[in-house]
């Protein structure tokens, strides 16, 4: 493992392997009754927040619990950030306390890679702005491998707003590192500038015809359907005309997941959160047999308890072992 995760580019193939190895044994303390092991006594991690978060933020929380490190929750509103200060001298006031890790989400893009340049504690992207989410897309791939297999030759579909996506960014290396096929499905409006380079270069398929792809009339059968979230946050300008015109265009609705499950019955869907229900996805795609959306949530806890073992214990550290109690020793 780097020293740092800023980026699904810091790990190969075989990082990427270890660190799922690891998240399947760390996912068994969620099913003990003691969810606790001494991995990360002593050690400090802070997550500090500058956009609001639900799912990272609270997983990472929890995983640092659970490894029984102290962590501390810091965000944007509660930073001395508010009264003006600046992000480099926030960080390093922080890291001059003597902390271990931090883990940082922030608006900007490329805000992880300048705080991993000013702190000597460990930093963790949790995702910068539209640029990377690299612990997502690592709970992703874990989440799909547990429901199918390996992911090698597989077929993914990842659908919906990519130009504001960080998400679809580090998913893009991780899928493609562990051999799956990957095609990017938008409306033109929502396609990042010069994809069409980056999909040349790197080896994966583009598409403006949803359908097109589910029904697999431009290539191999779709095995899993990634749907991301239309972020109205980010959107300054008219990127589709309705909501419905994008639903009828692009979303999961509930017509399109029936003809999807009866084309293959085993396909997997998945969608990082949070979902806009109605939007980007049905309620009936949401909650449907083939959905992983909650073993997603519950991967994330095991993933990012591996990736903080990686980065925090030492190299004789045990992963998980247990006492008599249930607890680890």
């Amino acid at each position: 493992m780097p020293r740092h995760l800023l980026s699904m580019a810091d790990l190969d193939a075989g990082a990427i392997r270890t660190v799922l190895d690891t998240a399947a044994q760390m996912h068994d303390v969620q099913k003990r009754e003691v969810k606790k092991i001494p991995t990360l006594r002593g050690r400090t991690i802070i997550n500090l927040f500058f956009e609001d978060s639900t799912r990272t933020r609270s997983s990472f929380e929890i995983a640092g619990k659970w490894m029984s490190a102290d962590t501390i929750n810091i965000t944007g509103k509660g930073s001395a950030t508010s009264k003006g200060e600046s992000l480099r001298d926030t960080v390093r006031t922080i890291d001059a306390m003597g902390v271990d890790a931090f883990v940082i989400r922030h608006g900007a893009s490329g805000a992880c890679h300048q705080v991993a340049g000013w702190v000597d504690a460990h930093v963790i992207n949790a995702g910068d702005g539209t640029h990377e989410h690299p612990t997502q897309a690592l709970l992703d791939a874990y989440t799909m491998e547990r429901r199918l297999g390996s992911l090698e030759g597989r077929h993914v579909a990842i659908v919906g707003d990519l130009a504001h996506s960080r998400v679809v960014r580090s998913n893009l290396i991780s899928l493609q590192r562990l051999g799956a096929h990957v095609t990017l499905v938008a409306p033109p409006t929502l396609m990042p500038s010069g994809i069409g380079a980056w999909a040349e270069r790197d080896g994966f398929a583009l598409s403006h015809d949803l359908d097109a792809v589910l029904q697999g009339r431009e290539g191999k059968a779709v095995d899993a359907l990634m749907m991301l979230r239309v972020q109205k946050e980010r959107m300054s300008g008219g990127y589709f005309s309705t909501a419905r015109e994008y639903t009828v265009g692009y979303g999961l609705t509930r017509p399109r997941l029936a003809d999807l499950v009866e084309r293959n019955p085993e396909i997997v869907i998945c969608h990082p959160g949070p979902m806009n229900r109605g939007l980007e996805i049905s309620a009936d795609a949401a909650d449907a047999a083939q959905s992983l959306v909650l073993d997603q949530v519950s991967a994330g806890v095991a993933v990012r308890m591996s990736v903080l073992y990686h980065l925090l214990a030492g190299e004789d550290t045990p992963t998980v072992g247990t006492t008599n109690e249930g607890s680890a020793a």
